[in-house]
């Protein structure tokens, strides 16, 4: 008895010390993946702000130009699904290795350029290095943070996409307009280059082989995940429907991304810099929503009702401003409120994904149903400037603004169907 009461001092303090040295794994593994994260939305922003540059020394219309774009996110869209395949096969790390090296090279060959098919060539290699972070990151953060602290990895993961957006605009055009555009490119493969050797250095708190993918002993898994092999994933509406929420979540994005500017400039008649501060405006209420995101995410059980709630808050936002009956003062409130709304939903839809992918493949298929997935996310970029540019061309500026809480409200529902079909498959199983 003597030796066991002794005994528990002892052992109170290394209890202690595994939790913190989880702490600081799970934080590690977190800002790397985070860091990685916010590089690919860097890359996505490389090209844009470079457009009056390019079209004034290229002779390219708004067009051609926006084409470059829509290269980008195709490659990217059909590059992700596959890579979804790579990563269940050879590991995450390698891959994320790959893509982080790929972006790089993109700001050579922009840096390069000397003609428009070279800058088809920058958007096409930028679009492949693009295409493998969804199925590397979120896989990496299954397998290697705990799971009471995924939402924060969620959250944090949104929240660097978006710092990687504000950044990029800034970086570039700041470097094209002190020296000039192909400085601007070899400085953006500069950032690719010193985020790669920053991954490198710290590559062993991303240590991911092929064979610890496979499932652990006791996990669930279905027959569904082996039915029809490699592509078995496929069968299973739950995924469809994740991919269609990732579609049209994001075409509604799309919409503000590209146009916003415009649309409230048309419809309340406000500045042209009012109009630009509004997406701003947007971008930080999104951000905010993916922390706040985070917290909740980390105590619901039921992620597709703090998405529906998210959503609705964004739709309903979106149905006052296509009113066109706001206060010019009420634009940017509102803009945050939306962004807010989305922002939100965020991190409970990574943990959908994650529920409906383990609810019936369990963790050998991260990387496949998470490729797969995120690859409507692309696909919603890629087709948004082609399905609602002709709407914008033709005055329809409000109806645009309804298009997007019409996405919104599309994607809750879709949202609302995973969540159910993915505890029909497992009723018991809370983000496993």
């Amino acid at each position: 008895m003597s030796d066991t009461v002794n005994s528990l001092p002892a052992a109170i303090p290394m209890s202690t010390a595994a939790a913190s040295a989880s702490l600081r794994n799970d934080a590690e593994v977190i800002g790397l993946v985070g860091l990685a994260h916010g590089t690919s939305h860097f890359y996505h922003l490389m090209l844009p702000p470079l457009f009056p540059w390019l079209m004034r020394e290229f002779a390219l219309s708004f067009t051609e130009a926006g084409l470059l774009m829509t290269v980008f996110f195709t490659v990217s869209g059909v590059g992700q699904a596959l890579a979804g395949f790579v990563v269940d096969r050879v590991g995450a790390r390698p891959v994320l290795f790959f893509g982080i090296a790929t972006l790089a090279a993109s700001g050579i060959v922009l840096g390069a350029s000397d003609s428009y098919t070279m800058l088809f060539a920058t958007a096409a290699v930028a679009g492949l290095g693009n295409s493998i972070f969804h199925p590397a990151d979120f896989t990496l953060l299954n397998h290697r943070v705990t799971t009471p602290r995924l939402g924060h990895a969620f959250s944090v993961h949104g929240l660097s996409g978006n710092l990687g957006w504000a950044l990029a605009p800034v970086f570039m055009a700041g470097i094209a307009s002190a020296t000039n555009w192909h400085v601007a490119g070899f400085a953006a493969s500069a950032v690719g280059f010193a985020v790669l050797a920053v991954l490198w250095l710290r590559r062993d708190a991303l240590a991911d082989a092929a064979r610890e993918l496979i499932m652990r002993p006791g996990e669930h898994t279905s027959t569904a995940a082996h039915d029809g092999g490699q592509l078995g994933f496929l069968r299973s509406g739950a995924v469809w429907l994740c991919f269609a929420f990732f579609f049209v979540s994001t075409a509604a994005f799309g919409i503000l991304q590209n146009y916003s500017p415009a649309i409230l400039g048309h419809v309340y008649g406000v500045s042209l810099a009012m109009a630009t501060g509004s997406l701003t405006a947007y971008l930080l209420g999104s951000a905010t929503g993916i922390v706040t995101g985070g917290f909740l995410a980390t105590r619901s059980e039921h992620s597709e009702r703090v998405i529906a709630a998210a959503l609705g808050l964004a739709a309903a936002t979106a149905i006052v401003l296509a009113s066109g009956g706001a206060s010019v003062w009420m634009l940017l409130p509102l803009m945050v409120i939306m962004g807010f709304g989305v922002g939100v939903a965020g991190p409970s839809r990574d943990l959908l994904v994650r529920r409906a992918a383990t609810s019936r493949f369990g963790r050998a298929a991260f990387g496949r149903v998470y490729g797969f997935v995120y690859s409507g996310l692309d696909t919603g970029l890629a087709l948004s400037p082609l399905l609602f540019g002709p709407l914008l061309d033709a005055g329809h500026f409000r109806e645009s603004l309804a298009a997007v809480a019409v996405l919104q409200v599309a994607a809750m529902a879709t949202a609302w169907r995973v969540g159910g079909a993915a505890r029909a498959v497992h009723p018991r199983e809370r983000h496993a």
